[in-house]
C-alpha cells in the first residue's frame, strides 16, 4: 500500500485523459501534496518523502507549462518526461546513498533493523531495479511519442508495465530476503 500511496500522483495523472493534461497536473500536484501532508502530519520526516517530494516539484512546472500553452510540444511527451523525471529521483537517491525505498521500508519494519548493512543493501537493489525500470520505461515512451504513438495503447501499457515489473520485484525480492533470513536464523 505504501508504494500506491508513493505514486498516488503519477497513476491520477495518467488516469486524466490526455487531451485534458493540464488538469491532469493540476490534480496530480494535488495528489502530491496531499500526500506530502498526510506523510509530515502521520511524523514521516521529509528525507523519507523523496519521490513524493519529487513529484510535488515536477507536477508544480507541468502544471505552469500544461496552462501556458496547452498545445505545447511537452504534452506529447509528458509521460516520458514522467518516467524520466522519477528515473533522475530514484538514481539520485541513490548516488547520495539515500535510496527512496528505504523510507516506505521504514513504515513496516522495527526500528532496530534500520541502520544494518543488508536492510540497507536490500533497499539499494530494490531502488536500482525501480530506477531502472523508470529509465526503460521514459525511453520506450519517448520513442513511442517521436513516432507520434504517445498517447496509445502500447503506451499505456509501457507506462503499466513501468510501474507493475518493479512493484513485483519488490514483493517478491523482499519476500526472498525474509525467508532467507528466517531459513538463517532458525
Amino acid at each position: 500500500m505504501s508504494y500506491l500511496r508513493t505514486f498516488l500522483p503519477w497513476i491520477v495523472f495518467a488516469a486524466v485523459p490526455s487531451g485534458s493534461w493540464q488538469w491532469g497536473a493540476l490534480a496530480a500536484l494535488v495528489a502530491a501534496i496531499g500526500v506530502v501532508g498526510r506523510q509530515v502530519r502521520a511524523g514521516t520526516g521529509l528525507d523519507a518523502l523523496i519521490i513524493e517530494l519529487g513529484s510535488a516539484a515536477f507536477f508544480a512546472v507541468l502544471a505552469v507549462v500544461a496552462f501556458a500553452d496547452p498545445r505545447s510540444g511537452v504534452h506529447d511527451y509528458s509521460a516520458a518526461l514522467s518516467s524520466g523525471t522519477l528515473a533522475v529521483i530514484a538514481g539520485g537517491s541513490l548516488a547520495v546513498g539515500r535510496p527512496f525505498t528505504l523510507g516506505i521500508a521504514k513504515r513496516g519494519t522495527p526500528p532496530e533493523v534500520w541502520g544494518l548493512k543488508p536492510f540497507v543493501r536490500v533497499n539499494v537493489v530494490i531502488t536500482a531495479v525501480w530506477t531502472a525500470a523508470f529509465a526503460v520505461t521514459a525511453a520506450l515512451l519517448a520513442l513511442e511519442a517521436h513516432t507520434g504513438n504517445g498517447h496509445s495503447t502500447p503506451a499505456t501499457l509501457i507506462q503499466v508495465a513501468g510501474f507493475a515489473v518493479p512493484m513485483v520485484f519488490t514483493l517478491r525480492y523482499a519476500a526472498h530476503v525474509q525467508a532467507r533470513a528466517r531459513q538463517q536464523a532458525g
